[in-house]
């Protein structure tokens, strides 16, 4: 089974305190607490830039065993299937249509399910990259709102985000604080990946 690959990051206020796995991050953040940080101490979710809810209870190294044991930080426990076909981990859904759609999928070869199937991989693959970017750009955005609502230009930088103009947005971050702006330069690479990088 190879490494779990999930990685996450810690602040205090702007000061990056970590980045890597939940356990390792989860440890310095409490470390941090117990050296008197005052700043709002932040885990979020690289992937997702999600606020992780860490139990800082106890020693650093309780903190870092308990995230451990965290299903999001690998493989979980084994959870019994619902209705549906187990081997192929399909589950059953309800889902509305017109009855000429009924109609049509019905009369399509395998019947409605394989063809409701293929039609959304066939959407899925069609819009991969849009979606990846979509997301990208909704956890950078999300990130700023957490860790720079209140820096210059935030509003500005958002619009040139979803805007889609890598120009405008590095430069309006320029003057944020060096570890959140390093992070949202990271985290902006994806964010704009349907346009070609600056030389």
């Amino acid at each position: 089974m190879g490494e779990n690959l999930k990685t996450y990051t810690a602040f205090a206020g702007p000061r990056l305190i970590r980045s890597g796995p939940l356990p390792a991050v989860a440890e310095a953040a409490k470390t941090a607490l117990d050296r008197g940080e005052t700043e709002p101490v932040v885990v979020l979710d690289d992937e997702t830039c999600r606020v992780v809810e860490v139990d800082f209870r106890g020693t650093p190294e309780d903190v870092r065993n308990r995230m451990s044991d965290r299903s999001d930080t690998g493989p979980g426990p084994f959870e019994p299937r619902g209705p549906g076909r187990p081997r192929l981990g399909v589950v059953a859904r309800e889902v509305t249509l017109l009855p000429r759609h009924w109609d049509w999928l019905n009369g399509q070869p395998g019947g409605a399910s394989v063809a409701l199937r293929k039609l959304v991989e066939e959407a899925r693959r069609g819009s991969e990259g849009q979606d990846r970017v979509r997301q990208a750009r909704e956890a950078l955005y999300r990130f700023m709102a957490i860790l720079a609502g209140n820096e210059a230009a935030f509003e500005e930088a958002s619009r040139a985000l979803f805007a889609g103009d890598r120009t405008l947005f590095m430069a309006l971050i320029r003057l944020w604080p060096k570890d959140i702006r390093a992070h949202a330069e990271r985290l902006s690479g994806p964010a704009f990946a349907d346009k070609p990088a600056e030389t």
